[in-house]
């Protein structure tokens, strides 16, 4: 059998401490480092050449300790996550899973499903989140859900509703909120209609019309743009609310929209940031940007603990 920890490197790299850790760890749900070193050529391959993201901030993800990231959501597909994942395997120097919670339709199909659910993917259960959040794990909600990836390009970095489901967990749980914004997932894949009859007859959350599908074959419809991608990520905050407010609806459903309307305004500087799409990033800019700019706006204020 290969030793996941020492097959590309013997060096204490990040990537090697995350197989470490994890490499006699049994999951219930699914978790396998495999899934990842499977994949992670070509991942590394979209991460580094295709896309050239760059992080901000990732030391801003805890070593150790429960926490609720969240974020805005896009793409077509969700490849935000996998590139988010890959950053901290690869260059946070304390690597942890994370937690993902995955919509039913990608945990049900095949292939796909058994690859996200060794990622570290959960049903898009509150519950579910909670008890692994009381286990001390990160826990990743993107609060659009589908209607973030299948937003229309016209609509590209205009947010959707927010499911408060994350401020619900943070609440029960006492966990602190890490904010993420990624830049350039909206415009990957341009999607320029769905077409609800086509999705409703699969069963699927929506049927997107691109410049490339379905009018090329695959592979070739799921290339995506070269898009320069950007995540930031914000300090750590909590909210000062007892566990038993997260029952309280109106309290949680407020939070959720203010925190919405934060990240809106934290993705509108970042693209004023931006010089182009397919230009690497300035990141003394971005960087000194997430230094001066709270993880909460100051209406938040009243809510923090």
């Amino acid at each position: 059998m290969v030793n996941l920890a020492t097959a590309e490197s013997t060096e204490d790299s990040s990537r090697t401490r995350f197989f470490k850790r994890y490499e006699n760890d049994r999951d219930e749900y699914g978790f396998n480092p495999a899934s990842y070193a499977g994949v992670e050529t070509f991942v590394r391959f979209l991460y580094k050449n295709w896309f050239g993201v760059q992080i901000a901030g990732l030391g801003n993800i805890p070593a150790k300790g429960s926490a609720i990231l969240f974020g805005n959501h896009s793409g077509g597909l969700p490849l935000d996550g996998y590139l988010l994942y890959d950053g901290i395997i690869n260059y946070h120097p304390s690597p942890r899973r994370i937690r993902f919670l995955a919509t039913k339709f990608l945990l049900k199909t095949p292939l796909v499903g058994e690859s996200l659910r060794g990622f570290g993917c959960i049903p898009p259960d509150c519950e579910t989140a909670k008890k692994l959040l009381l286990k001390q794990e990160l826990v990743l909600f993107y609060p659009e859900a589908e209607k973030g990836t299948g937003k229309l390009f016209k609509k590209r970095y205009r947010l959707v509703h927010f499911h408060a489901g994350f401020v619900r967990a943070a609440i029960a749980t006492g966990s602190p909120l890490i904010p993420i914004v990624t830049i350039g997932g909206d415009e990957i894949y341009p999607i320029l209609a769905n077409i609800k009859p086509i999705a409703k007859l699969l069963k699927w959350p929506y049927f997107p019309i691109t410049p490339f599908f379905p009018w090329l074959p695959f592979p070739f419809y799921a290339i995506p743009l070269p898009i320069q991608i950007m995540i930031c990520v914000w300090r750590p905050f909590k909210l000062r609310y007892p566990p038993e407010a997260a029952d309280d609806a109106n309290l949680v459903a407020e939070i959720a929209n203010d925190i919405q309307n934060d990240i809106q305004a934290k993705v509108n500087d970042l693209l004023a940031i931006r010089t182009s799409p397919f230009e690497r990033w300035n990141m003394a800019k971005v960087n000194a940007y997430l230094e001066n700019t709270n993880s909460y706006s100051s209406h938040m204020e009243k809510h923090r603990g």
